[in-house]
């Protein structure tokens, strides 16, 4: 791994060795969190044939943003070389009562290229009972193979002037998660294959009213998953199966959850 520049908040320390050849990365909010007015940006590279694991050091709080200070801003690129993987697996988003924050993820892969991608969001520090209190969250994601996207996400939630709990929006449930799956390259039919048999862990993991699970291909060379739930820790436990079964189905071999730092 090699570091190009780095400045605070955000830092790595170092990289750790993973069986098999990658490299576990942690990245650091050196703040303890994103403030109001922060404008936050984080490039990465993945080169050739390397395998890369990154994770955060614990969940990612967003602080309330003061009066006449700009939203919080959080922009990440991402781009994954020929035959190159990377599992981006941070912990949860938790934006706080009065936080605005808007953040712009850019992902490009290569031919041959994997790519394991969740992001998991909570209503707030409900212990505090500050359930959508926030003023502001809205994200962009992009995902594209040699320039041709492969997935686009945006959405924008404003919990004072529109209920989150719309069932046009999240209804009953409090937490939600993303899991992009892909690898470009191959036949289409292995992305069907390994639908049907997500498909088959969502309806397992599935319990109406707690926790929602689902599965569809993308346009090309990936699956994507989504969870709603009442519970977080629904959300925490269920990501990790998909994810060893999508990795044993591509790669052949199990994902390992990356070992934290504190």
């Amino acid at each position: 791994m090699t570091v190009y520049d780095q400045h605070p908040p955000l830092q790595i320390i170092r990289a750790f060795p993973l069986e098999g050849g990658g490299a576990l990365v942690h990245l650091h909010n050196l703040s303890g969190g994103v403030l109001g007015g922060d404008c936050l940006e984080c490039k990465l590279e993945v080169g050739p044939q390397a395998w890369a694991q990154v994770t955060s050091t614990g969940a990612t709080r967003i602080y309330r943003t003061r009066n006449a200070v700009p939203d919080a801003l959080q922009v990440t690129e991402i781009q994954v070389a020929e035959n190159a993987l990377l599992e981006y697996v941070p912990d949860p988003i938790i934006p706080f009562s009065g936080s605005r924050y808007r953040q712009r993820t850019q992902i490009g892969l290569e031919n041959g290229a994997g790519l394991f991608w969740w992001e998991v969001v909570a209503p707030g520090r409900e212990a505090r009972g500050e359930v959508f209190q926030y003023d502001l969250f809205e994200t962009k994601l992009d995902i594209s193979a040699a320039g041709i996207p492969l997935a686009v996400e945006r959405y924008r939630l404003e919990p004072r002037s529109q209920p989150v709990s719309s069932l046009a929006r999240q209804g009953p449930y409090l937490y939600w998660g993303t899991f992009y799956i892909c690898r470009t390259g191959g036949e289409g039919r292995r992305w069907l294959l390994l639908e049907g048999q997500l498909a088959e862990i969502a309806a397992r993991l599935t319990r109406p009213p707690e926790v929602l699970w689902g599965v569809s291909t993308l346009a090309a060379h990936g699956v994507a998953v989504r969870a709603l739930s009442q519970r977080g820790r629904d959300i925490a436990s269920g990501l990790p199966v998909f994810w060893n079964a999508a990795k044993m189905a591509i790669y052949g071999r199990p994902a390992v959850l990356p070992r934290k730092i504190y």
